[in-house]
């Protein structure tokens, strides 16, 4: 079972460092801190722990920093520390949220006790959560991967019903769109949910450690291996590997990889002897693979053994209508990790959000809502949205009709088909919109009808 990590803030050097080593002892993962600013980075929806803070500080006092918690999860518990002063304070802030409060002196004993019953109350939160999204309920997937897209719903569905299966995933989506969100989801809904959750970013590993750094090694594979290391692979026993960006591995090492999904079972560099995996994978792309296996850039054997399963992350650009309610959460988000107030989103930003691209979809959105949250970005850098309804119709009409031609490099026939209708009435809103179908692959005349 993973340990409930502690996130300890206090700004007497030597009470924290004292508290921080009775709870270490006691089997916690402690996490210190003198100032409760770097708390803020570190909580999230379902953040797996604790927080622990003394209730009187210099800046940001405890009662302010369990607020900008609960804002993010209600449900966190946080524990205050209170000098002999503070108790009315404390019961306080127990009406309003606080898991509890333990006053000074306290024994290491005490304190255990309190936040293993706190560690104790946020597993059942966590594990209720997942029962509720396998259920089918609204719960922690919804906050997760918010939308109410028939994009998004159908995704939600799909991750629930995948999730709890032991069915290696391929997860294809752009940059940004929340692949590994949707990988972490998966891996939560799974019975290994418990067990290590191992990310192995393949594009960000230099081609001459990937070997050693998934298989491990020996000591005295090559100059410099003074002692036997696990590699990633071995690392995440029982657990899940994500290959993200998979299609930038090496080829070489392409063809290794089919080998231990295919057995399940890793050699060591300078070792004989295979070692069994207990491991479900899953792996991202930024395109469609097959693709990439035609152009001769990624084994066809590779992917058959990856795409049990595919699922289709979808770019913002296809369900716009999920933009605003998005950004008003990424807002609270960001307003609470700037320690701000959310300020007031008006119609015609709300407009802007779901009109303009967003190339970098929930990656790029949430930078715009920091910037907004901390006045930066009053215009949200989009274009002025069309106001008048035939504006937005005509619009909508360009952008679905633009959307088509992508979608079938630039045939006409397959998109007129498919939007109902006919090849002249097709040509005439091609020619309003200024669209040429060798923009999106099409040839030359008498191409691509």
């Amino acid at each position: 079972m993973t340990p409930m990590r502690i996130l300890l803030v206090d700004d007497e050097p030597d009470l924290r460092a004292s508290t921080a080593q009775a709870l270490d002892l006691a089997g916690f993962s402690v996490q210190d801190f003198a100032a409760p600013e770097r708390i803020m980075d570190l909580v999230s929806f379902g953040f797996p722990g604790v927080v622990l803070t003394d209730i009187r500080m210099p800046g940001m006092d405890g009662l302010t920093l369990m607020n900008r918690i609960h804002d993010i999860d209600r449900d966190i518990p946080v524990i205050l520390i209170t000098g002999h002063g503070d108790v009315q304070l404390a019961v306080r802030a127990m009406r309003e949220g606080a898991y509890d409060f333990v006053e000074k002196p306290f024994s290491s004993g005490q304190l255990a006790e309190i936040v293993s019953r706190a560690s104790d109350y946020r597993r059942l939160v966590l594990e209720n959560r997942v029962l509720k999204a396998a259920a089918g309920q609204a719960d922690d997937l919804e906050q997760r991967l918010i939308g109410r897209s028939n994009a998004m719903i159908d995704l939600r569905r799909r991750i629930r019903t995948i999730g709890p299966s032991e069915a290696d995933v391929l997860i294809v989506g752009e940059t940004g769109s929340g692949k590994e969100v949707t990988a972490r989801a998966l891996h939560d809904l799974s019975s290994r949910a418990r067990k290590p959750f191992v990310t192995i970013d393949c594009a960000a590993i230099p081609a001459a450690l990937i070997e050693s750094e998934l298989f491990g090694h020996e000591a005295g594979a090559f100059p410099g291996a003074l002692r036997p290391r696990y590699g990633k692979f071995e690392h995440a026993r029982g657990g899940t590997i994500l290959l993200d960006d998979i299609a930038s591995m090496p080829l070489d090492m392409q063809g290794k990889l089919v080998r231990v999904i295919e057995d399940r079972t890793v050699t060591r560099l300078g070792s004989n002897e295979a070692v069994d995996l207990d491991v479900r994978f899953m792996a991202t792309a930024r395109v469609p693979l097959e693709a990439e296996v035609e152009a001769g850039r990624f084994r066809a054997d590779l992917l058959y053994r990856l795409n049990v399963v595919t699922l289709q992350v979808p770019a913002l650009s296809a369900r716009r209508e999920d933009i605003p309610l998005l950004f008003l959460r990424l807002l609270a988000e960001a307003a609470s990790r700037h320690r701000t107030d959310p300020p007031e989103l008006p119609p015609t930003a709300v407009a802007q959000l779901a009109a303009r691209d967003w190339p970098g979809n929930v990656r790029e959105l949430r930078n715009a809502a920091d910037r907004y949250a901390l006045g930066l970005g009053e215009g949200l850098g989009a274009e002025e949205a069309p106001s008048r309804l035939s504006e937005r119709v005509a619009e909508f009409e360009r952008r679905e009709i633009e959307a088509a031609l992508a979608a079938h490099r630039g045939n006409l026939k397959p998109v007129y088909e498919s939007l109902g209708l006919s090849r002249k009435t097709l040509w005439e809103k091609m020619q309003k919109h200024g669209l040429d179908k060798s923009q999106f692959g099409a040839g030359s005349e008498g191409e691509g009808e």
